[in-house]
């Protein structure tokens, strides 16, 4: 397979286009996808949208191929995070392309596997598909993979069965089999005000949150001290981390509120139910009688803020095969920590491998960039997609057994 290094004008003319759109989380997508909708409509090609519950923000699906249950799901999200406060060399949303790079928002994470894709629809189009290739791109994956809920629902109201999913993350065109999941909670520890020249009068919520803080730290130490030594993951351990933390009004007023947030990031094999709730056993056991003694009404309350499930490898060994001949990867890349929308597709059904141009070092960064070459290879995976999507088989279709 021929691994030409310059990626087609088309391609970089696309990702100049959807870089231009400022599809930050906290924002509309909605003039990305109806930009996409009206390019597949003059392709030939319909699109299905599902909107999320304000109206200003929307998934994008489309089918090209049979009408038929199974085939291959080509799925990327619109969001970007912001660049408030970054030092950027360059209008953020206005592509540049230096030494063999394109540089923007979203250049790596991840509009430049949907513009590879968009690239390729004409061609896709023109293929002899025996089975579908669909294209799923999504809002609000950056904030806890929110669209991509609502468009499973809708695609199992619709009864829209896909086989697999290639979700274009960066991954330098390495093909991913699993990752980890993540969990992020709110925890508001509630206590008494006072005058800070009485501490006995009141119960000061910073404190004994950061007990809890430090309990969550000892927990982190402990994994970290016993690594996984069989683990293909590049961080082989669970992860916690408290990442925000607000509280108090005043420095002569004893705190009645503190309010943290910690992120818990699992092996797929780890269980977050245990771990998370022997988190709220220590809240529960050994912080808030404490509190209670001195302030009946003090308390500890948790609010999973989102949980997004881990990738597991096992499920996705045929589409990892098949994408691996696609991409001409000899082999599959490393398990990584991050999450992605993989987990979520695997949970609903689908089988699904994490494969896509540029790396994840340079997401969410200043002078976001990828490299041209990674373009250019991700343009030959889908070409190959095009001419080999209908000898794609499923384990138990490869066992024979039925589905």
């Amino acid at each position: 397979m021929s691994q030409h290094q310059e990626p087609t004008s088309r391609t970089l003319d696309i990702l100049s286009a959807l870089i231009a759109f400022p599809t930050v989380s906290r924002d509309s997508n909605l003039g990305l996808i109806e930009w996409v909708r009206d390019s597949l409509r003059r392709q030939g090609i319909g699109a299905r949208l599902s909107y999320d519950a304000t109206g200003a923000k929307a998934n994008l699906f489309a089918t090209i191929g049979p009408d038929l249950p199974g085939g291959i799901v080509l799925s990327g999200h619109t969001d970007v995070v912001p660049v408030d406060g970054q030092d950027w060399s360059s209008d953020p949303f206005k592509a540049r392309i230096a030494g063999g790079r394109l540089y923007g928002r979203g250049a790596c994470d991840m509009k430049g596997f949907l513009a590879a894709v968009l690239a390729s629809v004409d061609r896709l189009a023109a293929a002899d598909l025996r089975r579908p290739v669909h294209l799923a791109f999504t809002y609000d994956e950056e904030v806890g993979c929110k669209g991509v809920r609502t468009l499973l629902a809708d695609l199992q109201a619709a009864r829209i069965a896909p086989a697999a999913c290639i979700v274009g993350e960066p991954t330098e065109m390495q093909v991913v089999t699993a990752h980890k999941g993540s969990r992020n909670y709110r925890c508001c520890v509630r206590g008494k005000e006072a005058h800070a020249s009485r501490t006995q009068d009141g119960v000061n919520a910073i404190e004994y949150a950061a007990r809890l803080i430090g309990h969550i730290q000892d927990l982190a130490d402990e994994y970290a001290e016993a690594p996984r030594p069989d683990s293909a993951f590049d961080t082989p351990y669970d992860t916690l981390q408290t990442a925000l933390v607000t509280g108090g009004l005043a420095r002569n007023i004893v705190p009645r509120d503190c309010e943290f947030i910690f992120g818990y990031r699992y092996l797929p094999d780890s269980d977050p139910d245990r771990i998370v709730g022997s988190i709220q056993d220590y809240a529960r056991d050994q912080v808030l009688p404490r509190m209670r003694r001195r302030h009946a009404a003090a308390d500890i309350l948790f609010e999973k803020q989102s949980d997004n499930p881990a990738l597991r490898p096992g499920p996705n060994a045929a589409i990892a095969r098949f994408v691996m001949g696609l991409s001409g990867a000899g082999h599959a890349g490393p398990h990584v920590s991050y999450m992605t929308e993989g987990g979520l597709y695997q949970q609903a059904g689908v089988a699904s491998v994490i494969c896509g141009p540029g790396s994840i070092e340079q997401a969410h960064r200043p002078d976001e960039y990828v490299e041209l070459s990674q373009l250019a290879r991700c343009e030959t995976m889908i070409a190959a997609l095009c001419e080999h999507a209908a000898e794609f088989q499923t384990d138990t279709e490869t066992t024979g057994e039925a589905r």
